[in-house]
């Protein structure tokens, strides 16, 4: 009898344990999905979605940059921890053109709507819509670089569909064609305000629906995609958007950041100084910082923050947090010089040079260095903020 009511006692301590024990749950990840469509564009797509994400949600597309990946774009650009924050869904799409992962936006058979590129990330929106149970009037998109060409791209072939954009080191609306992809990323292809305009809107003849409003981000000293685009997207999205072409306002704010508003707040225009070709990010725990430095990933200010506010995604917040003061400009000695010795390929990875046409040219001074890649070896004088010399030896 003792050893029955033992066994009796074990299996009902047994029991409750495991009613107190709580079921495990999988937390939310990066996920692929396929069957989202056509795809004519043949981009693969991707989705985050955290757990408990309530119907009637928010989302954001976002789009990686060249020799990027979706998974690079979640981890790095800081998305993420707004989304889980704030409780919206993130579409990653996905390029896959050999070898450098580019989306077309200089394709003509990529950027028109219906084609292409274009209709597979509006495919993925309309499936992520419906299957996620998000709200089809509160879906953004943002980009960097080849990214953010292509969601100029998107806001004026797709307007209908977002709620807001934000274009990171992109390039106007069918900058290319007609012309170039070098033509535009190296320089401004000067066009007047009302003929950017007019692109936007031959893009989706005969809308006459609601535009998104745009936010535009660019570094002052980005080599890659010359810092003019981010005048000449100013020029195009303030006509379509019915705006003055000189700014409300302009603000301070962290990272060397000038905002620049237009109109009511319509469309906005941060500028970081000294910054290069990236995606702006600020490492860190608080509430205004976020994402994690690396190759296209600068560390200025975090973008995702004040995007966020700006795609209306931030419950109970303004659409920007109250800008910092301009302290007074201080005269800082000049450093001494330093020297770096690396492959041409390494010295753009780092910000000391860039390249065009498989050529590479030292930041600053635009000196030649030679070829671009791995094998060639130059060394580097840096002589003043953002400038360096080749140097025979240092």
């Amino acid at each position: 009898m003792p050893a029955l009511l033992s066994r009796a006692m074990t299996a009902l301590l047994l029991a409750l344990a495991l009613i107190a024990t709580p079921a495990t749950s999988q937390a939310a990840t990066l996920t692929r999905v396929t069957g989202f469509g056509s795809n004519p564009g043949a981009l693969n797509m991707w989705a985050y979605i955290p757990d408990n994400l309530p119907p009637g949600s928010p989302a954001v597309v976002a789009l990686h940059g060249c020799t990027q990946s979706a998974n690079a774009y979640y981890t790095n650009s800081g998305w993420r921890k707004f989304a889980d924050q704030h409780a919206f869904a993130l579409i990653f799409p996905e390029a896959t053109t050999p070898p450098t992962n580019c989306f077309q936006w200089f394709q003509d058979g990529d950027i028109r709507r219906g084609q292409g590129e274009a209709l597979s990330i509006a495919q993925m929106v309309t499936y992520a819509t419906t299957t996620y149970h998000l709200d089809p009037a509160r879906i953004s998109i943002t980009g960097l670089s080849a990214g953010g060409a292509m969601t100029a791209v998107m806001i004026a072939a797709y307007p209908d569909l977002f709620h807001a954009a934000s274009i990171v080191a992109g390039l106007p609306y069918r900058c290319s064609p007609p012309a170039s992809t070098t033509t535009c990323m190296l320089g401004p292809v000067n066009k007047t305000p009302a003929d950017w305009g007019s692109l936007v809107r031959a893009a989706y003849s005969g809308y006459t629906g609601p535009r998104p409003k745009v936010a535009i981000w660019h570094g002052q000293a980005d080599y890659t995609v010359n810092k003019a685009n981010g005048d000449e997207l100013r020029d195009q999205f303030t006509n379509v958007l019915g705006l003055p072409q000189t700014p409300a306002s302009t603000t301070s704010l962290p990272g060397g950041t000038t905002l620049e508003s237009y109109g009511t707040g319509a469309l906005r225009y941060y500028k970081i100084a000294g910054m290069g070709h990236g995606t702006p990010v600020d490492p860190g725990n608080a509430a205004d910082q976020c994402g994690t430095a690396g190759a296209y990933f600068l560390d200025t200010i975090c973008s995702a923050y004040h995007d966020t506010r700006f795609f209306d995604l931030a419950a109970g917040s303004t659409p920007e947090p109250t800008p910092t003061v301009t302290p007074t400009p201080t005269v800082t000695p000049t450093p001494p010089a330093a020297c770096f010795t690396a492959s041409n390929y390494a010295h753009t990875q780092a910000g000391r040079a860039h390249q065009s046409s498989g050529y590479t040219y030292a930041n600053g001074s635009n000196q030649p260095m030679g070829l671009w890649n791995t094998f060639v070896i130059t060394t580097l004088k840096q002589t003043g903020t953002a400038y360096y010399e080749v140097a025979p030896a240092c």
